[in-house]
């Protein structure tokens, strides 16, 4: 098991993109926690720096420490309810940028395969091939945006919302996300100086007025 490093950016401190009285939308920078972890130096995230600002907010959903992009708080409990719900029954659309390792050959496809925690190795996750039990199932569509030197910019569209879903399933595909820590090999690793995935959109519906919302953050993976 990998000891975990944590060693939060302080700039930008907070990138808020948007609020009103019943939500908050951050641009939230990698290798920042969305919530804090149980030990103490973990406290620092990116709910306890919005809760200095606005004592009332609340987590809706989280990225992985090393991803970027949008995220979505409430600020009141009716809010948080009607967030979680689109998130649950997949109502909320998230569209992510990955720049993974060697070129992906179909222009774009489907990844359709069950994720479970590989409890051998936690917190590690992996995928379930056909006629594995104990998982969850998980559904990503993809598209290639560019095909670079030795890697490919990915659009990546997960259907559903598993723990490391996007790392695991891009790695199943062959092709693991530049600058993974957790599932990447040496070469993966040394290819960037952080994961190369970032929350680039989100759709949602506003909990109040039930318009529609659209925030987004363009991915920072620019040759």
């Amino acid at each position: 098991m990998q000891i975990f490093d944590y060693q939060p950016p302080a700039v930008p401190w907070l990138d808020i993109r948007y609020k009103d009285r019943d939500l908050i939308i951050i641009n939230k920078p990698s290798g920042l926690l969305s919530n804090p972890g149980r030990a103490a130096h973990t406290f620092d995230c990116a709910l306890t720096r919005l809760q200095t600002l606005y004592p009332e907010t609340i987590l809706v959903h989280r990225l992985d420490c090393a991803t970027s992009g949008i995220m979505v708080f409430a600020r009141n409990k009716k809010a948080e309810s009607h967030l979680k719900t689109q998130f649950q029954d997949r109502q909320s659309k998230k569209v992510y940028i990955a720049e993974v390792i060697g070129h992906v050959m179909l222009e774009q496809g489907m990844i359709d395969l069950a994720i479970a925690p590989d409890t051998e190795h936690p917190p590690y996750q992996k995928t379930l091939q056909a006629g594995e039990t104990g998982g969850k199932s998980a559904l990503t569509y993809y598209r290639v945006l560019e095909r670079r030197g030795n890697s490919t910019l990915v659009e990546l569209s997960p259907e559903t919302g598993r723990t490391h879903q996007l790392r695991v399933h891009m790695l199943a595909l062959g092709h693991a996300i530049l600058g993974d820590e957790f599932y990447g090999d040496a070469e993966v690793i040394k290819a960037a100086p952080r994961l190369c995935l970032h929350a680039q959109s989100l759709c949602l519906t506003h909990p109040y007025s039930a318009k529609p919302l659209f925030f987004s953050s363009k991915h920072p993976f620019s040759e």
